[in-house]
């Protein structure tokens, strides 16, 4: 899969955020997006998969160089695209077990993938679902929880990247799943996107911080946003030089510029 970003502009309620973005993530690669508050990665996030607050007024989000911005949010979904939310919402009566199994199902017809596995009974699922929250560090008993409800902060964002390794998309975002979290959650975070990284999948990690970075296997590439568009790319290396200098020499720049 191939994700490219043109010229993208974005508004909300009548006021842009994102302004002239461009960006290209390619199978099997892991980028990570850093920035101040306000800069657009949040906006950036909700736009590929199509909240119908966000307005793209100009430029265009293609997969495998087809535009997808007249889709709706379950057809990007069906198209192998996953969000992972900075604050996700509390859902009572459907049991996170239930969720997952239907929305794998729905996954499994939409994808043309024969290596994807197909669980016939409940039980098979389950002990398919069991292998992936032992990765993430939470009890089996959390599967009959209602999704989300009375979740901790660090529940819910271990939630989300159990979602991803179960679902298995294509393309995962992850807009700040470190945020709030003690280092033991980071690190378990850190480990689902590992086990979830393959030649086949692609991430983008929406963060503040490099300390979940450090814990990566793989990542190719760093993304620094300001004033709605990205002003540098890096390695690791720039990440490092952000948690050592904070983004106010970037908000300089962008000014100067």
């Amino acid at each position: 899969m191939r994700l490219e970003i043109v010229d993208l502009h974005v508004s909300i309620d009548s006021r842009e955020i994102i302004r002239g973005l461009n960006l290209a993530v390619e199978s099997g690669e892991v980028h990570a997006i850093m920035g101040p508050n306000g800069s657009g990665k949040s906006t950036l996030a909700y736009t590929l998969l199509g909240h119908p607050r966000y307005t793209v007024s100009r430029g265009d989000i293609r997969l495998d160089g087809e535009s997808i911005l007249d889709l709706s949010t379950d057809e990007r979904a069906r198209k192998g695209l996953f969000l992972g939310f900075q604050y996700p919402v509390e859902i009572s009566g459907v049991s996170f077990s239930n969720f997952l199994r239907n929305a794998y199902n729905i996954m499994n017809k939409s994808y043309q993938d024969k290596s994807r596995e197909v669980f016939l009974t409940v039980r098979e699922f389950h002990d398919y679902m069991k292998r992936q929250i032992d990765v993430v560090g939470l009890d089996g008993s959390f599967l009959a929880r209602y999704l989300n409800e009375g979740f901790s902060g660090g529940e819910k964002k271990r939630s989300e990247v159990l979602q991803m390794l179960v679902l298995k998309p294509r393309f995962a975002i992850l807009d700040e799943p470190d945020s709030g979290l003690d280092i033991d959650a980071v690190k378990a975070v850190a480990n689902a996107i590992n086990n979830f990284i393959s030649k086949d999948t692609s991430v983008m990690v929406i963060t503040h911080y490099a300390r979940i970075l450090r814990y990566l296997k793989k990542l190719d590439y760093v993304h620094v946003m300001a004033n709605g568009r990205v002003v540098r790319s890096g390695g690791k290396e720039l990440a490092e030089m952000l948690e050592e200098k904070g983004y106010g020499w970037i908000e300089k720049e962008v000014k100067d510029d």
